[in-house]
Order: C-alpha cells, then sequence, then structure tokens
C-alpha cells in the first residue's frame, strides 16, 4: 500500500488477510517471507539502494512493514513492450554508459555486503530494479526470498527470472551459493549494457569489463569467480581499464 500521512509517504507491504486466496503462496508462508525480508534488512543495514525499513508493526494476520517511499519506476517490462523505447528498461539502457555504471556498481556494492552477512540473492531479476531518472538513484526492492546461508535447490524450477537465472535455479538437488548471485548479477548487467550476450560488438563497455561478466555468467559454477570479494575486484579494476 502507498500511505500519506501529512506530507510524508510510506510504502506498507503486508501478507494479506489469513483467508485471502493466495495464487502462489500460502498466507503462513507469506508471513514468513516478509519476516525473511525484515532479518535482511537489519543484518544488512542501511544501505542507498535499499528503501529504509521504518518500522515493523505486528497484527494478528501478520507484521506490517513500514517502509520509506522511494520515487522510481521499474526497470521490468512485459515481453512484449520489452523493446518499446518508451519503457523504463530502454529508457535505462540508452542512459550514458557511465550512469549505468554508477547503478551497477550500487547494486553491486549491496550484494559484496549482503553476501558478507551470509545473503544469497533468490528471485532478483529487473523488476527489483527501481530508478529514478530525476535523481540517477537506483534502488534494489521485494528482497523477500534472499536465502541466508547457501542452501540446496528443493524446487526445481526457482523464482525468478528465466533471463537471469542460473543454471543451478532450475535443476533439482543443485547447491544455490554466492557464485549463483554472481551469475543473476552478471546476467543483469548483459542486459542493462548490452543484447543479453557475451557480444563486444553490442556491449557498451570496455573488454576487460567484459571479461568480468562472462567469468560470472558461466555456467560450471566452478568456472565462475568463487566469492563476491572476487567479483568486486575484479568489477572495480575494468571500471579504471
Amino acid at each position: 500500500y502507498g500511505v500519506q500521512i501529512g506530507g510524508e509517504r510510506w510504502f506498507v507491504k503486508t501478507a494479506g488477510l489469513a483467508d485471502d486466496p493466495a495464487p502462489l503462496l500460502p498466507h503462513n508462508q507469506r508471513v514468513e517471507l516478509l519476516r525473511n525480508a525484515v532479518r535482511l534488512h537489519r543484518s544488512v543495514g542501511e544501505h542507498p539502494t535499499l528503501p529504509k525499513l521504518h518500522q515493523v508493526i505486528e497484527f494478528p494476520d501478520g507484521p506490517l512493514l513500514v517502509y520509506g517511499w522511494c520515487n522510481g519506476e521499474l526497470l521490468w517490462a512485459p515481453r512484449h513492450l520489452r523493446d518499446d523505447p518508451a519503457s523504463a528498461f530502454q529508457r535505462f539502457c540508452r542512459l550514458p554508459a557511465a550512469a549505468i555504471f554508477s547503478a551497477l556498481d550500487s547494486l553491486f556494492n549491496l550484494h559484496l555486503i549482503a553476501s558478507q552477512r551470509g545473503w544469497i540473492a533468490v528471485d532478483l531479476y529487473d523488476g527489483s530494479l527501481l530508478y529514478d531518472f530525476a535523481t540517477s538513484q537506483l534502488h534494489v526492492v521485494d528482497l523477500d526470498h534472499y536465502h541466508h546461508e547457501p542452501f540446496r535447490n528443493t524446487m526445481g524450477r526457482m523464482f525468478g527470472s528465466a533471463r537471469f537465472m542460473a543454471p543451478e535455479e532450475l535443476q533439482l538437488g543443485e547447491m544455490i551459493d554466492q557464485r549463483t548471485t554472481l551469475f543473476t548479477l552478471g546476467r543483469i548487467a548483459l542486459w542493462l549494457l548490452g543484447d543479453g550476450a557475451i557480444n563486444p560488438q553490442t556491449f557498451r563497455g570496455a573488454s576487460a569489463m567484459l571479461q568480468v561478466f562472462r567469468q560470472a555468467t558461466e555456467p560450471d559454477p566452478g568456472l565462475r569467480f568463487q566469492a563476491m570479494e572476487n567479483f568486486w575486484g575484479a568489477w572495480c579494476s575494468s571500471l579504471r581499464s
């Protein structure tokens, strides 16, 4: 819910009522996802890309998470509008490359800190990216599915957008860890700076930067960077190339 009190705006997220029909998950699981989001925010602390979590209000039907309002537009677009020049996704991709580098740097830094606290990205895609074109500010939202510590894939096809998902997110029993997060971050960068492929002709960064994302998105986790710190160091070096 968007809520305005006087001159202040807030975003309030709930699990809905216990007797509401749920298209994907039962009410108790939706409640647990909200509590998971609270744990993540308290673990990671304040970060420029995270909407500020001001308060958690307990009700019989679950918690109300009260966030500060963030202006911006989601970079996600449905498939049939993905090439629409008016979409937020295409407008973002037409920004100067330096502006995209800055947004990606914020995204990567958030996940560097989150990984140091033990968090693995799950269901991270362009619909998690809220960008304010007026202030050039990126916010990362809807991180409820993030998982603390590595775990085994018990779903088969996990939650997420196929354009950004690692092979292990589609295979029952595979390990999901920091290398999975790196794959998703690399895929996001390849879409925002090019055509989603390892293509020097369409990629808007230096060859050293493309090599970083090539390694991050290797299908075999053993060939990727093995930790966020390694990826972060390579990314920072590529910005100077």
